[in-house]
């Protein structure tokens, strides 16, 4: 699929890694409608790269039905799909105020996993009516996990448990939706510079590049996005899951 032929959802696109692919996937040619929460945001970013947007809570299935309505009638299709909408959260699973939350446990899972499970259902239930092309490939969902899927840190059980959970998708996604012509792939980010991140501080920010094996930096957002764009073009690529980490092993 050419880049310059693409109209793609991406969530999480008012901020980090979703608006740096919106902003990738536009400067490439592409039509982008953002879904995400932060309204006013989303907004402002859609309206500065020529793109539309919807707000869009990725948990609630009602949410992202009528997202894709307006993405639908805004570009006319959707054959792409990034999902990069998630929260990140730290917590022992005894800590010194007693167990990990349930609560806190089952809203990222809520968010990261189920959410993208829901995104990428509606959406592959749109793609499946698109004309296929020459391989009779009809769409692409890039799903948006992490380095903490496969090794996790002390206090990540509910994080990696969500992006192990978007990993696991992968292959039988991909096999579920084969008979559609629609390709699913992951990538799977290490530490990347985010707002989150920024705000940490330059001190925090270089004891964490230490662990990353070369290049001794965080990620950039742009790498994401041009690894999403990489993927959407290269048909050949379906039910993998792709590192981005510099060599990064978390300890």
């Amino acid at each position: 699929m050419q880049i310059i032929q693409t109209a793609a959802i991406i969530t999480g696109g008012a901020s980090g890694l979703g608006e740096a692919t919106a902003r990738k996937f536009r400067k490439a040619g592409a039509q982008v409608v953002i879904f995400d929460r932060d309204a006013p945001r989303g907004a402002a970013v859609a309206d500065e790269i020529g793109a539309g947007f919807a707000e869009v809570d990725v948990t609630d299935e009602n949410s992202v039905a009528a997202g894709i309505k307006l993405a639908v009638k805004h570009m006319g299709k959707i054959n792409a799909c990034v999902n990069c909408a998630g929260i990140a959260s730290g917590e022992k699973t005894i800590g010194r105020d007693g167990p990990h939350s349930l609560e806190r446990f089952q809203r990222t899972i809520d968010i990261n996993l189920i959410g993208t499970f829901n995104v990428l259902r509606l959406a592959a239930a749109e793609m499946a009516g698109n004309e296929p092309n020459e391989d009779g490939e009809r769409g692409v969902i890039v799903n948006t996990a992490s380095v903490a899927a496969f090794d996790g840190q002390m206090g990540q059980a509910s994080y990696a448990a969500s992006k192990a959970g978007i990993a696991g998708m992968a292959l039988p996604v991909s096999r579920d939706l084969a008979r559609s012509g629609i390709r699913i792939m992951t990538i799977a980010p290490g530490i990347f510079m985010t707002p989150m991140l920024e705000s940490l501080g330059q001190e925090m920010i270089d004891g964490l590049a230490v662990d990353v094996t070369f290049p001794k930096r965080l990620g950039k957002p742009a790498e994401y996005a041009s690894l999403a764009q990489f993927i959407v073009e290269s048909g050949y690529l379906n039910g993998e899951v792709i590192r981005l980490d510099g060599g990064l092993r978390m300890r």
